[in-house]
Formats: C-alpha cells, sequence, structure tokens
C-alpha cells in the first residue's frame, strides 16, 4: 500500500484513535505518531502536568505545533488528542494537510473505556472530576458538530478492530488516500 496523505483520526478520549491508529498505520506498512505522546516528550511532562502548570490554552498552542510539525512529515497515521481537532487553527491544518476520520462513539462506550484507564491515565485531565458522565455528554455535546466536519466518519463501536480497519482502508482506497500494489 502507498498512502498519499497522513491519516489523522480525531475524536472523543476513550474513542479508540491510538488503538486503531497503531494498528491502521501497521496495515498501511507506515509511521504512526500520537499527538500527545509527542507533546509530552517535548515537554518533559505529562498532559496533565502541562495543564496543572500552565493551563488549557498553553497546552493547545504546543498541541498546534507540533500537529502542525508532524503533517509536515511523510504520509504517516496520526492519532490526536480529543480537543485537537475543536481549534480552529489546528483543524484549518489538518484538514489541508491530511485525510481526517472522526472516530465517533456513543458516550457508553466512551465511558467504558476511558473508565479501563482512568486509574493509570494521565492524559485526560479534562476528566479529572466526579462526574464522568456528565462532563464527557458536555464534551460530546460542544464538539460532534466540529468532529462532524472530518472528511469520513466511522462508528467507533465495539466490533473487533479487524471490521473497522478494512472500512477504513477501503475508504481510503475509495477517496484516493492510499493504493495498492496488487
Amino acid at each position: 500500500m502507498t498512502l498519499k496523505r497522513t491519516v489523522a483520526l480525531v475524536g472523543m478520549m476513550g474513542a479508540g484513535k491510538t488503538s486503531i491508529g497503531k494498528r491502521l498505520a501497521a496495515r498501511l506498512n507506515v509511521p504512526f505518531a500520537d499527538a500527545d505522546h509527542e507533546i509530552e516528550a517535548a515537554a518533559g511532562m505529562t498532559v496533565s502536568e502541562i495543564f496543572a502548570k500552565y493551563g488549557e490554552p498553553y497546552f493547545r498552542d504546543g498541541e498546534r505545533r507540533v500537529i502542525a510539525r508532524l503533517l509536515g512529515e511523510a504520509p504517516h497515521v496520526l492519532a490526536t488528542g480529543g480537543g485537537a481537532y475543536i481549534d480552529d487553527v489546528t483543524r484549518a491544518t489538518m484538514k489541508q494537510a491530511a485525510f481526517t476520520i472522526w472516530l465517533k462513539a456513543p458516550v457508553e462506550i466512551l465511558i467504558g473505556r476511558v473508565k479501563k484507564r482512568q486509574g493509570n491515565d494521565q492524559t485526560r485531565p479534562l476528566l479529572a472530576n466526579d462526574d464522568l458522565r456528565g462532563t464527557l455528554e458536555r464534551l460530546l455535546a460542544q464538539r460532534e458538530p466540529v468532529y462532524a466536519q472530518a472528511d469520513m466518519v466511522l462508528e467507533s463501536a465495539d466490533e473487533p478492530h479487524a471490521v473497522l480497519l478494512d472500512k477504513i482502508v477501503a475508504a481510503l482506497a475509495a477517496h484516493g488516500i492510499c493504493e495498492s500494489h496488487e
């Protein structure tokens, strides 16, 4: 397979951007990047530490720069943080330089996935409160209209990853984003 543009996965925390992204990159035989991990490496601290020490606007500024840098690299699969696509500048950069896929998941699935990681997860400062459901519902209501601007919407339900990957690869081929050399 040849990937002609970077594929950027967007969506809520717990939608599966990292797990699907890693598998998609392997399937396409291209590199994988996780924006939050890149931000943490550049800052030398976790996302939560950045939020606590400097605030969300500072974090979003760094996120904007990191995603722009990543999108300047050879085509790859990029998993973004849940709020990255909400930023107007980041979204415009992504729309110009990548094929964006919204991994859309219902709040029940998001809650289940986020709860599995909550104890050891330091990358979701917006969920650091006692109302996980309310916070996710509020963020989802705010973000869905923006996520809907992605080039493709894919339901990220509880189905095998192989099924989702087949759907993504077929859609990428249909959009001319990747081509097979078979």
